[in-house]
């Protein structure tokens, strides 16, 4: 059997994608069982968060076990496989185990280093062994990746790497200043009482908002997540860095009601649906301000349009035509007119669409007039040397192409300032619960899991990330050693059995020779026969677990089968054994502990010396 992953996540996906994908409480039960169900997989695991759904099995064959994989995949997330199949990624063995680890450390996180994977891990792991899906390999991988996770936190400075993803959705809220200080005062609202939510509260806790309301579907975990915040950080003494947190909780009727009052609101829920409409949002902010909520124009961020901001922007003529040898209106009429800025007179002779199309021998008896004669420029323009050389540039052009191209220099835009938000929303869950719509009104500030993946990308890597890449790689190698070895212990296990029952005979037949052998001389018989079979096996066992430790070690197992003769079955039946009670893996057959334990060898030197007590 071989582990295979199979996936999605923000680094293979739109967010688009992931939020039709994501998986509810009841889909993942379900997928876990159907999986061990069909006939590739033998142990099932589902780790699905707000950004990545992962489906780990222990599987004995790589193409069925894709298909497989990817079929279920498809049929619970409800997402069509042709349509999900471009955005899936496959880990196999070493690559699924290496993988893994990267994920508990947070290097695949959309906000690097952050911690929260870890807690997901394990929840994903407990919720395949309450259903019996997750076996051998799957307890040793989850539980290796926690190790694993913890070490890479404790060891590196990762954590410097990133942040959670809600420090950083609120580092993005507060447009570049720091989070802590921007929140300070301000009142918040936290949509939903689970992990995501409880890690949003307490952060904006920590931060000092003024007041902190939480709202649930089910209002008991409210009050309890509510109670537990006022606890830890309200109502104390004060102190210079101490915050006063009023929190309570809301039903999630209330919800409207305190969108009128809060400043940031946090929402992480897991509901299907949408839990803030922008209709609900408009009618917030109109609340707030007392006048309805207005929405920015199509393309601008300002919510003003082009034509409003050109109406004061001066004219670009810059001189008068008096004196000039050519009849410019009569020689481009049209042309040149609509080169002119509305309300001003004559061209400029410096705008090159005063010239537009003209040939050599004209650009050039209108450069003499412009080199020789006196022209009024306003303050800040270009000299009259520049200006002819503009212009011979020009003749220069018109020799080679026949005619100068109309060019003009755009415009400059005034800037209108784009007024403070009113009210600012970070969307945590997946699928989302604000419409994306609320970003188009104006004082309304969106950070969501979308942009929160573009923002990321962006994020500079800390020095720390290659330390915890070498940790990754020598725990994948230390991983894959064990399980070799591991795969070898039942077959030891089943050669000292039989060494057992050689040993349990011989003694037996020997009983039946010597019948006149008190109990003193037979122990001593005994002790001596069981000294020199562990003498014997001694050396190959250890040796064995040595090699089958090393890449291709596993046919050393095989190896041992055939040279001791050894039943198949009775290999299996040890497997089967050792799945079914990871803690009492030891088999006390004929008076020896032949089980896991004596597979070291200071445990064998142990037996030796008992047997010489």
């Amino acid at each position: 059997m071989s582990l295979l992953v199979v996936g999605l996540s923000h680094r293979s996906a739109p967010v688009s994608v992931l939020e039709r994908a994501a998986l509810s409480a009841d889909a993942q039960i379900k997928l876990l069982q159907d999986t061990v169900a069909a006939e590739p997989a033998a142990e099932a695991a589902v780790l699905a968060t707000c950004n990545r759904i992962e489906l780990y099995a222990d599987v004995d064959k790589f193409h069925a076990g894709v298909a497989e994989l990817s079929t279920l995949l498809a049929q619970h997330s409800g997402v069509g496989l042709e349509e999900l199949t471009p955005y899936l990624y496959v880990h196999y063995e070493d690559r699924a185990v290496h993988h893994f680890f990267s994920v508990a450390c947070g290097l695949d996180s959309m906000v690097v280093g952050e911690g929260q994977i870890l807690g997901q891990i394990k929840d994903a792991l407990a919720t395949a062994q309450e259903l019996h899906t997750a076996g051998r390999l799957l307890n040793d991988l989850f539980q290796q990746a926690l190790r694993v996770g913890k070490r890479a936190h404790s060891e590196t400075g990762i954590d410097r790497a990133g942040q959670s993803l809600v420090t950083f959705g609120l580092e993005q809220l507060s447009s570049g200043a720091q989070a802590d200080a921007w929140l300070k005062g301000k009142r918040a609202l936290v949509i939903g009482a689970g992990s995501m939510s409880s890690l949003a509260a307490a952060t904006l806790a920590r931060a000092g908002v003024a007041e902190l309301v939480v709202a649930n579907r089910t209002f008991d975990r409210a009050e309890r997540l509510a109670a537990l915040l006022a606890e830890q950080y309200g109502q104390r003494p004060a102190e210079p860095d101490d915050v006063d947190v009023l929190a309570r909780a809301v039903p999630m009727e209330s919800v409207p009601d305190e969108l009128t009052r809060a400043d940031v609101v946090v929402s992480c829920t897991g509901a299907t649906g949408l839990v803030l409409t922008a209709d609900l949002v408009a009618e917030a902010v109109e609340g707030r301000t007392g006048a309805p909520a207005v929405e920015r124009a199509a393309g601008s961020d300002s919510g003003s349009g082009s034509g409003s901001v050109r109406s004061g922007l001066p004219p670009t003529s810059v001189g008068s035509e008096d004196g000039c040898p050519l009849d410019l209106s009569a020689a481009h009429g049209s042309a040149v007119q609509g080169s002119a800025v509305q309300g001003a007179s004559g061209f400029s002779v410096m705008g090159e669409a005063a010239v537009a199309g003209m040939d050599a021998a004209t650009l050039e008896q209108h450069a003499a007039w412009v080199d020789n004669g006196t022209v009024d420029r306003r303050e800040g323009r270009r000299t009259p040397e520049i200006d002819t050389e503009a212009v011979a540039a020009l003749a220069a052009a018109a020799a080679t192409l026949g005619r100068v191209p109309e060019r003009r220099r755009p415009e400059p835009v005034a800037e209108v300032p784009r007024p403070l938000p009113v009210l600012s929303l970070l969307d945590l869950a997946m699928p989302r619960d604000i419409d994306a719509a609320v970003h188009r009104l104006l004082g309304v500030r969106l950070v969501d899991i979308e942009s929160l993946a573009e923002a990321s990308a962006d994020a500079p890597m800390a020095a720390d990330v290659d330390q915890v890449r070498r940790i990754v790689s020598d725990e994948v190698a230390a991983f894959d050693a064990a399980q070799r070895a591991a795969h070898i212990t039942p077959t030891v296990v089943a050669l000292r059995a039989m060494a057992a029952d050689v040993v349990a005979s011989e003694i037996a037949r020997l009983d039946g020779r010597l019948p006149g052998l008190d109990d003193k001389q037979r122990g001593e018989i005994t002790q001596t026969v069981r000294r020199v079979v562990d003498k014997l096996l001694h050396a190959p066992t250890v040796r064995v677990k040595q090699l089958a430790a090393e890449p291709g070690g596993a046919g050393y197992a095989d190896a041992l089968r055939t040279l001791f003769d050894l039943d198949a079955e009775t290999v299996a039946a040890v497997s089967r054994a050792d799945d079914d009670s990871r803690d009492h893996n030891s088999a006390a057959l004929g008076g020896l502990d032949f089980g896991r334990e004596n597979f070291d060898s200071n445990n064998f030197e142990s037996a030796e010396n008992r047997g010489r007590a």
